[in-house]
């Protein structure tokens, strides 16, 4: 049987808090509680004490009657310091529900109550099941903090779609049903994944950054590419359960949790890995600039400018690692590809690419913008599917964080999997 702390945070859906002790207390599970203070106001400790049959505590600073035992278990002899005993004595930590604020102070590490200082204490596994109005749930802020809980290895529960709190609003933001989040608390206290997502034993082939080719031992001819947006990339698709590959061309950022890595610099090591990882990968997200010229003759060591009024380099071109990939697929791979383009033909040049290369989409964006792109933290794209009775399909995104047009461009490569 598992010993479960439960967080609950101050929103309408406590009062489903309830029927999870209940459902988990019925199994034969031990729960122990940890309030918010602004859950109070919709569930009071009295209710919670009752079906656990242990205190309920509040503040950091409260003294614990059970001194972080859980029912069932001999309280130690000394007075422990609350937050601290409790998680160490759960086997699983599930915040149910967690409000926007919540959330928020979860991602900054506040430890301001009891539920969120266990948090940062805890050690076993943290599970936090979101509940709140749509608008608040889909707004920027709060995918942001959900998107920080998860690379940290939170393990989310998604919320359901249907009606809300408020009267006649509906939407995604129902706090998952109760059964839903036991069993993924007990799948996590298991060492188990709480639940399997949409891309659970898929496997994805990321590329990120950009080539470098060596004019000379110090030198290189590259393109401008900071990696953001192929990492945000392999990072949802971590999240959304794929086993995801991510090829880095001189890329400096952190590799996402869950993810495994292989650095490479040049478009011939861009291609050697590519031709290596590709057969076993059910998708394809070419975010990689993969240089379409390198030097034909390089120097082994550092060309010297004493005595030099110029220096002319001859270019030849690159294999196109995508079109090569894309000839030697099998039917069961997705393949995206990205175009940067400039200017007001750039949705009709990707178009051509689309077509030519046989993708099943192409992620566009207009370079001559500098407020988006390359080294930045947002963009703005369209993405193009393959045609269908003879049109090609279009979904543009407005300007957002990579991170969520990361998880647009999964999107619609969830529908492609699923032949929608």
């Amino acid at each position: 049987m598992s010993r479960i702390l439960l967080g609950v945070s101050g929103g309408v859906a406590a009062y489903k808090a309830l029927e999870l002790i209940r459902l988990a207390t019925g199994e034969g599970h031990s729960v122990r509680v940890v309030q918010t203070p602004a859950s109070r106001r919709f569930v009071g400790e009295a209710s919670f004490a009752a079906l656990t049959g242990a205190p309920v505590l509040v503040s950091e600073f409260e003294r614990d009657p059970a001194r972080g035992a859980f029912p069932g278990q001999e309280p130690p002899a000394h007075d422990p310091i609350g937050h601290l005993a409790l998680v160490e004595q759960a086997e699983v930590y599930v915040i149910a529900p967690a409000t926007a604020n919540t959330i928020a102070k979860l991602a900054a590490g506040l430890a301001d109550s009891m539920l969120t200082g266990a948090a940062l204490a805890a050690s076993c596994p943290v599970l936090v099941a979101p509940a709140m109005n749509n608008r608040m749930y889909e707004h920027a802020a709060t995918q942001a903090n959900l998107h920080t809980l998860r690379s940290r290895g939170v393990q989310i529960i998604e919320p359901g779609v249907g009606r809300l709190a408020s009267k006649g609003e509906s939407g995604i933001g129902r706090l998952a049903e109760p059964e839903r989040i036991l069993a993924a608390a007990l799948a996590a206290a298991a060492g188990e994944p709480a639940e399997p997502g949409p891309l659970s034993g898929l496997s994805v082939l990321v590329t990120a950054g950009g080539t470098r080719e060596p004019i000379d031992s110090v030198r290189f001819v590259g393109n401008s590419s900071s990696g953001r947006m192929g990492f945000a990339l392999a990072s949802a698709a971590a999240e959304r359960g794929a086993r995801v590959t991510l090829l880095a061309a001189n890329v400096a950022l952190e590799t996402p949790a869950g993810v495994s890595r292989r650095d490479v610099r040049t478009a011939a090591d861009m291609k050697a890995a590519c031709d290596q990882e590709f057969p076993a990968c059910d998708v394809l997200l070419m975010a990689a600039a993969v240089a379409d010229f390198a030097p034909a003759d390089p120097a082994q060591s550092k060309i010297k400018k004493a005595g030099r009024e110029r220096l002319e380099l001859v270019l030849e071109p690159t294999a196109d690692v995508l079109a090569g990939l894309a000839a030697s697929r099998n039917a069961r791979q997705v393949i995206v590809g990205f175009a940067a383009e400039h200017g007001s033909r750039a949705l009709e040049l990707a178009r051509g690419k689309l077509t030519a290369k046989g993708l099943d989409a192409i992620v566009v964006n207009d370079i001559s913008r500098t407020d988006i792109g390359f080294d930045a933290e947002q963009n703005e794209v369209t993405i193009l599917t393959a045609p269908r009775e003879g049109r090609v399909g279009e979904v543009p995104l407005a300007r957002a964080p990579k991170e969520q047009i990361a998880a647009a461009i999964l999107d619609v490569v969830q529908e492609l999997r699923e032949g929608g």
